[in-house]
């Protein structure tokens, strides 16, 4: 494992430079190009004008870019553009939003008024008024993601060769009979702006490469993904870095190995997690679960409601986890999916404890729903604010509260992979995410992986399949004993977080070290005869 690329939970991007003056809308637009400023402009005046208390709109160009490969075939191309905009409207404490992909003057006011009726129209179902909390105003700031490689500046042919390349490599493996492979780009344009004065534009980078190796034999067949290699918020170099083709034989072997392995004898062992695995059970116990919509009952779409309910009895008091286990919130990981100079309220990201010392003792929130804290931050002595955690899948949906990266802080001790193993008498090692399953308030919930090795003596003695393990969330970090160091950090992500109805997806990125929890209760998920 020691392969896999460390990268600091505690770095940082500037939020003021990396736009070229070619990037920026606020530089002459180019032939045929509308001018978004003097959009934006029309916008807010517009639903100032029809009575709006505060607007915004967002203006947002997405291109995406999927290559897909089969053997020695090309099973897909695919490459999409959507641009538009959406004007999101507050009267009298009740929201209005209206979208459009006609970027004139004329559709540009008519759609800021049709936000301002529906805000009116909503306040008949109000509930409680939206206040928004305070945030400093910033006036044409730029951000881009630290790429080196711009991935639509690469040719197809490029691509589609470095992926038939790192399948011949997967199929010279004695046993591999097909594999998958695929890379994923996208790179969203997204102009922010607001009545209180604020005026962003930032240019955002995603790339994913992927493979699945599937093996044959025994009568049997086993699978295993790439998902050591995590999706990024960085360009074609994450490609190239990635190096599927040196990478793939190893998969392959690993593929071909599980059809052999010991199938797992059902009892509490103790648990060697590599962050490649880690990162889900972290997404699902954890980030979920601290969203405070999810916690006030605003929220049940896709994930449920939470545990970590009412605010009142648990924030400050919750004991989540051991004293190891410290999760913090950010969008500032460079590489990471979440990073962004600023969320789609316009908010500056801070990084916040969500879990400190195993203790639960704050929210994911956004300006609307950190006044609905004030209490909390008064009673600290902090200033009441958006932790930054506002995301629209696109221009055409309403931004709302997503969940940012999510992570687990690497131990003062810079223990890494090895050492845990050593330290460990009984256990099973287990590599990279699989199938998982979780109730609707993210308490019980049980986990499989990629890849699992059995423990004996503080070695690995052989590959182990059928490994699932049995959780309930308080208890399972509750049994965190070792944290790794810095050396054994990782990111790992997700493109597809999926939340609200309508649906939309959010792409997170969770970063841990590598960990130990004991005598966890793991099952065998074999196929009976």
């Amino acid at each position: 494992m020691a392969g896999l690329a460390a990268h600091s939970p505690t770095g940082r991007f500037a939020t003021d430079a990396l736009v070229s003056p070619s990037d920026s809308p606020y530089a002459a637009h180019f032939a045929g190009e509308p001018n978004i400023k003097e959009l934006a402009g029309i916008a807010l005046d517009a639903a100032k004008s029809a009575g709006a208390d505060y607007a915004d709109v967002r203006f947002v160009r997405n291109r995406t870019q999927n290559v897909s490969t089969r053997e020695q075939r090309v099973s897909g191309i695919a490459d999409n553009e959507t641009y538009g905009f959406g004007v999101r409207t507050l009267v009298g404490g009740a929201w209005g939003f209206s979208a459009s992909r006609e970027l004139t003057r004329e559709e540009v006011a008519r759609i800021a008024k049709e936000s301002v009726e529906q805000a009116r129209a909503n306040r008949s179902a109000l509930v409680r008024p939206v206040v928004l909390a305070p945030a400093p105003v910033v006036a044409n700031g730029t951000w881009k993601s630290p790429i080196e490689i711009d991935p639509f500046g690469v040719a197809i042919e490029d691509k589609v060769g470095a992926l038939l390349a790192a399948n011949q490599a997967a199929l010279a493996v004695k046993g591999a009979r097909f594999v998958n492979s695929a890379m994923f780009f996208l790179r969203e344009e997204k102009t922010f702006a607001s009545t209180e004065g604020t005026m962003t534009f930032q240019v955002i980078y995603r790339t994913e490469p992927s493979m699945t190796v599937t093996a044959v034999g025994n009568g049997d067949f086993a699978t295993r993904q790439s998902v050591d290699i995590a999706p990024r918020g960085l360009g074609y170099e994450h490609v190239r870095d990635a190096k599927l083709a040196e990478n793939a034989p190893k998969w392959a072997n690993e593929a071909v190995q599980k059809l052999s392995a010991k199938s797992v004898d059902v009892g509490r062992y103790d648990l060697v997690l590599h962050p490649s695995h880690l990162w889900l059970t972290i997404h699902e116990s954890v980030a979920h679960p601290t969203e405070l919509d999810r916690a006030m009952g605003y929220e049940a779409n896709y994930a449920g409601t939470s545990f970590v309910a009412p605010p009142e009895k648990v924030l400050g008091t919750l004991k989540y986890g051991s004293e190891l286990m410290n999760i913090r919130g950010d969008r500032s990981q460079p590489g990471s999916l979440s990073a962004c100079g600023w969320d789609d309220e316009g908010v500056k990201p801070e990084d916040f404890d969500i879990i400190k010392k195993g203790i639960f003792v704050d929210y994911q929130t956004t300006r609307e729903q950190a006044l609905w804290l004030d209490w909390y931050y008064k009673k600290l002595g902090k200033p009441t604010r958006s932790h930054g955690c506002s995301y629209a899948q696109t221009w055409a949906a309403v931004q709302f509260q997503r969940m940012p990266n999510v992570s687990l802080l690497p131990g003062e001790k810079d223990l890494g992979w090895e050492d845990l193993i050593a330290a460990t008498d009984r256990g099973i090692a287990i590599i990279g995410d699989g199938s998982f399953s979780i109730d609707q308030q993210r308490y019980n919930a049980q986990f499989g992986g990629q890849v699992f090795y059995e423990i004996k003596g503080g070695k690995i003695v052989g590959m182990l399949k059928d490994v699932a393990y049995q959780m309930k969330t308080p208890e399972f970090w509750a049994s965190l004993d070792m944290v790794g160091g810095q050396k054994s950090y990782y990111l790992g992500g997700a493109f597809g977080d999926a939340k609200g109805q309508p649906v939309q997806v959010n792409a997170i990125s969770h970063g841990a070290p590598v960990t130990r929890f004991r005598n966890v209760n793991v099952i065998n998920t074999g196929r009976q005869a």
